[in-house]
């Protein structure tokens, strides 16, 4: 629930905006929003997971995002439902690093692989189904009232998942230090305005935001050399820090691991928008086609994780590696074919190599995040899990605002303006030719391959982590040689 609402809500914004006249200044925040607060909060969520316990973080979190989803859907003004997504984003950034936290204590070897695999199974269809479920729901409710179950269906599912987890997950361990003292507030503080330092400007950017709030930038960078000092001061103290600095330096796997999903997901996860908008924009199609359009993506995902889950143990690193080489040549595939093939029926033409990328991306969220936190302790699990997907939401938030500022460059340079192609008549319609489509074509095409050397990079570290991965292997069975006690 709490990534797909990320997504979920993009093709109700025309309803919403209808339904309460909200401005489109509103609208922007009502997905920006939720992002905004979403991001701010992994860290700090984690570590409260860590110090408070997962289950409790998991039962308030929870609770919390299924009241503000019901906020949120009978939101009688703007303002209201603004608020009420604000706080949605901040519920689910405190209920999500629960997630792998809670993996990493319940489970061990290679069933904590399978967990990964579901839990990245999870993750690929969330990112990726939310067009395809927002569009059906507004379809089934009616475009005036439509927008409202887009947040009510979070109610019963939030509802089934408080009591299979009130039910099933462990109460953490009795306690014997003050929690109070474990709670590093200055930490949360310094990393919360320094991570909003980088999103604000980038989640803005279609409002012109990288303009004018370029200076955030170098204020979160002074923030996060703040932040890092006092880390390190906490540490030398003996008190526990918010993000160990330890995390980074002493924990095999860890760093790379961490880039590896931040860059990757910068390459993959602005794609979505890109799509709605080649599809709704330049061919006609409605925001059910549009998602339907983007399936195969989701479905090789989905299917590709959980196998890639189980995999881990005997493949390792090599998953993530091939499954970005995939990644890369199905988004290769999909800029080239629609330049190539300009007059064929493009929802058809891309589904083929977005099926390839799709099974790519699922061997590599899973067994990354299984690598990246397996030699991660315990009791940072959680706080580990949120800086993973805090430079996660980073690089979706950039990688967004990279890709689409470049499909409207193109888009723009031809003097095209929105508008449904010739031709779009629903998926599947001829995409190509001069005139508005083959302007909308070729910027699919430019954004494609612009995505593609972004995914190249994640590949270069990845192959990087491998090579160190296997010489960490190479030492560890020499010291085992030498002394075999």
């Amino acid at each position: 629930m709490g990534l797909l609402d990320v997504s979920i809500v993009n093709v109700a914004l025309p309803s919403i905006q209808r339904g309460l006249g909200a401005s489109a200044g509103g609208i922007q925040w009502v997905v920006s929003g939720y992002a905004l607060t979403f991001g701010l909060v992994l860290v700090s969520g984690g570590r409260l997971g860590d110090a408070l316990g997962r289950r409790r973080m998991f039962l308030l979190a929870l609770t919390g995002f299924v009241l503000t989803s019901v906020a949120a859907g009978a939101a009688p003004t703007e303002a209201a439902l603004v608020t009420a997504r604000l706080l949605q984003g901040f519920t689910a950034g405190l209920l999500t690093p629960q997630n792998t936290g809670l993996i990493q204590d319940l489970f061990r070897g290679p069933e904590r692989g399978r967990a990964f695999g579901l839990f990245g199974a999870t993750v690929g269809v969330s990112t990726a189904v939310g067009p395809v479920l927002g569009g059906a729901i507004i379809a089934a409710f009616g475009e005036d009232h439509g927008w409202r179950w887009v947040f009510f269906v979070n109610v019963p599912i939030g509802a089934a998942a408080l009591v299979l987890a009130a039910r099933l997950l462990p109460p953490a361990p009795p306690r014997s230090r003050s929690v109070r003292g474990e709670i590093d507030v200055v930490g949360m503080v310094l990393l919360g305005l320094a991570v909003l330092g980088v999103l604000l400007p980038l989640i803005e950017s279609e409002q012109g935001g990288l303009r004018t709030l370029w200076w955030m930038f170098g204020v979160a960078l002074v923030l996060a050399a703040a932040f890092l000092r006092w880390e390190r001061r906490v540490v030398r103290r003996g008190r526990p820090p918010l993000l160990d600095p330890r995390l980074f330096t002493g924990t095999p796997g860890y760093p790379g691991g961490a880039t590896i999903g931040a860059v990757y997901f910068c390459g993959f996860a602005g794609i979505w928008l890109v799509f709605a908008l080649f599809f709704q924009q330049g061919l006609g199609y409605s925001p059910l086609e549009s998602g339907l359009a983007v399936t195969p993506f989701a479905l090789g995902s989905a299917v590709s994780a959980a196998v890639a889950g189980r995999l881990v143990p005997r493949f390792g690193r090599r998953l993530t590696v091939t499954g970005l080489g995939m990644v890369a040549t199905g988004l290769a595939v999909v800029g080239a074919v629609v330049v190539l093939f300009p007059a064929a029926p493009i929802g058809w033409v891309v589904a083929p190599p977005l099926l390839l990328a799709g099974i790519g991306g699922g061997m590599v969220i899973s067994p990354n995040t299984t690598l990246t936190l397996e030699c991660v302790p315990t009791r940072m699990a959680g706080v580990a899990g949120g800086a993973l997907q805090t430079g996660q939401r980073i690089g979706t938030a950039l990688g967004t605002a990279v890709l689409a500022s470049v499909f409207h460059a193109v888009v723009a340079r031809s003097g095209a303006g929105p508008g449904p192609g010739v031709g779009s008549g629903g998926p599947g319609g001829p995409g190509g030719g001069a005139g508005p489509v083959g302007v909308y074509t070729s910027a699919l095409a430019v954004a494609m391959f612009c995505s593609v050397g972004i995914v190249l990079v994640a590949l270069a570290v990845a192959a990087g982590e491998l090579r160190a991965r296997r010489a960490r292997e190479r030492t560890t069975t020499g010291q085992s040689i030498s002394d075999p006690s």
